[in-house]
């Protein structure tokens, strides 16, 4: 486990890790020492529990795994009840339980005891703030996803009945009107083939109704963006999607004091690497993924148009580095432009 335990937090850390049904926490000291543990139900008696809990120690903070996903429910009542909520990554409590003497076997107690050893020992946790219109959206986006996801699925089956069905199958590029095109070509007359038929149909209904959902939850999500009032949209490469995506994984960004701690929470600020006179970086793997992809679009659509950022990084490429370390470099820029951004929409509607 890590052995620097960070000093200005207080003597007890109530970690906890959370799932649908339940929470369970661990009380953990400055040593990096589990003192007790509980399970509780997701609940309002479970809540209340928890409290009573945490009072055994005068001296407490509350360290969430995934405070704005799972966790959110008990952030938005810790903080309404004027707790101070630190969001804890769940990459970074992983590691803590894979360096542990427990060699990453894996509980709900474990869990939350490798919750309260990382929000002790990192320096760059950031406070929770949850307000209904960022959970509003982030539903939103959450839900699009999910629809993708399950439209994907039903292009594969679909592409596996048609393969039984028409020679060589269908192309990649397959959608409702070319499949349903395909299937009118199809007349079999065993049972087989008149089930397979029958099946593709359903699947293509499936499929229409799938995109109508799509298309509407896109719409919905270009609603809020414009309700939320941010500017994000302005900036090259960043479209409805994007910006939601960013405002509602964000938050509040008077969360992060810095560029610098933003980056590191976008899993952009790079990694020293060097070794004697070589000086080199690799990638973090660190940060929220989510939004280290939106900066990673972010820079591809820079790169393929005539902007800054494609300027910058053909000066990179210029100066010997290759694409991958120009990239991250271009990336880290843009996580800083997303930053003065967020703070600019902040402080204007303040």
């Amino acid at each position: 486990m890590p052995s620097t335990p960070n000093t200005s937090m207080p003597s007890v850390m109530i970690a906890i890790d959370p799932h649908k049904r339940s929470w369970t926490a661990a009380a953990v000291d400055a040593r990096l020492q589990p003192l007790a543990t509980i399970r509780v139900p997701v609940s309002r008696d479970g809540y209340r529990t928890l409290l009573r809990f945490a009072r055994r120690w005068p001296d407490t903070a509350w360290a969430i795994e995934g405070a704005s996903g799972l966790g959110a429910p008990l952030t938005v009542r810790l903080r309404q009840d004027g707790f101070t909520v630190l969001d804890v990554q769940a990459k970074l409590a992983a590691r803590v339980r894979l360096l542990s003497t427990g060699h990453g076997r894996k509980s709900d107690e474990a869990d939350a005891v490798s919750v309260g050893v990382a929000a002790h020992t990192s320096s760059s946790l950031t406070t929770a703030e949850i307000d209904s219109a960022t959970t509003a959206l982030r539903a939103l986006v959450e839900h699009r996803d999910d629809l993708v996801k399950t439209r994907t699925q039903t292009i594969n089956r679909l592409h596996t009945v048609l393969t039984h069905l028409i020679p060589g199958g269908a192309s990649r590029d397959l959608n409702a009107d070319r499949a349903a095109a395909l299937l009118r070509t199809v007349r079999p007359r065993d049972t087989a083939g008149k089930t397979l038929r029958a099946l593709a149909a359903d699947l293509i209904s499936e499929l229409r109704g799938l995109d109508r959902r799509i298309d509407k939850a896109v719409h919905d999500i270009e609603m809020a963006v414009k309700a939320c009032g941010t500017t994000l949209t302005e900036l090259h490469g960043i479209g409805a999607l994007m910006a939601a995506k960013i405002v509602s994984r964000v938050g509040s960004i008077h969360r992060f004091n810095s560029p610098a701690a933003f980056a590191s929470y976008t899993g952009t600020a790079p990694i020293e690497v060097s070794s004697g006179d070589v000086v080199r970086h690799r990638l973090s793997r660190a940060g929220d993924r989510q939004l280290n992809y939106c900066l990673h679009v972010m820079a591809i659509t820079q790169i393929r148009r005539d902007t800054q950022g494609r300027t910058y990084y053909l000066r990179k490429r210029a100066n010997g580095k290759s694409h991958s370390e120009a990239m991250r470099c271009l990336k880290r820029r843009l996580s800083d432009t997303v930053y003065r951004q967020l703070l600019n929409d902040a402080n204007t509607t303040t």
